[in-house]
């Protein structure tokens, strides 16, 4: 794999040094460092940790530390895409001296303890998902799918303004499935790689804020500024499937996550609680999506309804609402990811404050989740 700098694409051809990073046996010499990014890889089995000096690493259930790279120059790490538990990352410079420029993706080899390639834009990259076959990145207002072999440029989107760099790609399915924003406020796009047909849906009457994709790529959960109701769509022909309530109250919503067998959903918030959402997925919707799709279990435990059936007729859409079946508390105001754990029924948080939850929730009883686990990753010393 080399550089990659493609006209068509609006980069600056302009080639900069490879910067190495190296090992170190003691990533705690800094206190407390700021953490400026954090991401789960593609089956939530590791989550990475960009620093002020470098990125690391740790497996995710159970928690260990397993990896720190921190960098010879001091430079900060912005952005870390890692591909399965595998040597290859996409690295992006972050904070107020990147290790690398924030418009460049660097493709780093940590077997060979040097980057393999760059992908090199005129404005800053936003956001990078990976697959085993593709590279995509994410700016203000475009996007870019790359062969990951190659580096060769395969489609370019439009999309309206996404500061957050929203983009999710499905891993299981092959062709690829990608979901970016649309081209106007509330509306979203499913580009089917397979079909080479795009879709555009009206998800929201407000921006979409956060969105995430089912592991093959058939159902897409969605929430807008408003944080109130999340929204569960059919990815091939952008009808809704559900709607849940998380709450009454305007909310910034931080994370969605389907479980790896789509019944559940979990979904974080700056309101301090992670809620658990059953979904209800009639399989005859979802089956024409491919031939071997296995249907939805179905023994699927239904979100709680509301009990206030007495007001239905003043407050229809509130008190009918699908509310959460488990809920956890977190601090609030506070920026937490969430995902499922590899046990039956269990999620894993992490939080920009260093913070690591792991819990349990009962999908019949419902109520509030038991905490496994806790750790401030911060302050693991033992790489």
């Amino acid at each position: 794999m080399a550089t990659r700098t493609d006209s068509e694409s609006g980069p600056d051809n302009r080639t900069t040094n490879t910067i190495t990073i190296t090992t170190t046996n003691n990533p705690a010499q800094v206190a407390a460092p700021p953490i400026y990014h954090l991401s789960f890889n593609q089956n939530h089995t590791c989550f990475s940790v960009g620093l002020q000096n470098g990125f690391r690493v740790f497996d995710a259930d159970p928690f260990k530390p397993s990896f720190s790279r921190e960098s010879d120059t001091h430079g900060g790490i912005g952005l870390v895409a890692m591909l399965y538990r595998s040597n290859l990352f996409c690295l992006v410079g972050g904070g107020p001296n990147p290790i690398y420029p924030v418009n460049k993706v660097m493709v780093w080899d940590d077997h060979a303890f040097q980057c393999i390639g760059e992908l090199s834009f005129r404005s800053e990259v936003k956001n990078v998902k990976i697959r085993r076959d593709m590279i995509v990145v994410v700016l203000n207002q475009k996007i870019y799918i790359y062969n990951f072999l190659d580096l060769k440029l395969l489609l370019q989107i439009e999309t309206d303004l996404n500061p957050n760099g929203l983009c999710e790609i499905s891993q299981n399915s092959s062709p690829m499935v990608l979901v970016s924003l649309g081209l106007k406020e509330g509306q979203i796009r499913v580009e089917d790689f397979g079909s080479k047909k795009s879709k555009f849906v009206m998800a929201h009457d407000s921006r979409v804020v956060c969105m995430s994709l089912t592991q093959d790529g058939r159902l897409l959960a969605t929430a807008s500024t408003k944080g109130t109701l999340i929204r569960i769509f059919n990815t091939l022909d952008g009808t809704r499937l559900q709607e849940v309530r998380r709450g009454a109250d305007r909310a910034g919503i931080h994370s969605l996550a389907f479980s790896s067998n789509a019944q559940f959903l979990a979904v974080s918030s700056d309101k301090g609680t992670v809620h658990i959402f059953s979904v209800k997925v009639d399989s005859g919707s979802l089956a024409s999506l491919t031939n071997d799709r296995s249907h939805v279990a179905s023994d699927t435990i239904h979100s709680i309804l509301s009990s206030f059936s007495l007001f239905k007729g003043v407050l229809p859409k509130y008190f009918s609402s699908e509310w959460s079946v488990a809920q956890f508390r977190l601090p609030e105001g506070l920026q937490h990811f969430v995902v499922f754990g590899n046990q039956k029924n269990t999620i894993v948080i992490i939080g920009m404050d260093g913070s690591f939850y792991r819990c349990e929730f009962d999908p019949v009883a419902g109520g509030e989740m038991i905490q496994l686990e806790y750790h401030n990753f911060l302050n693991v010393e033992n790489f």
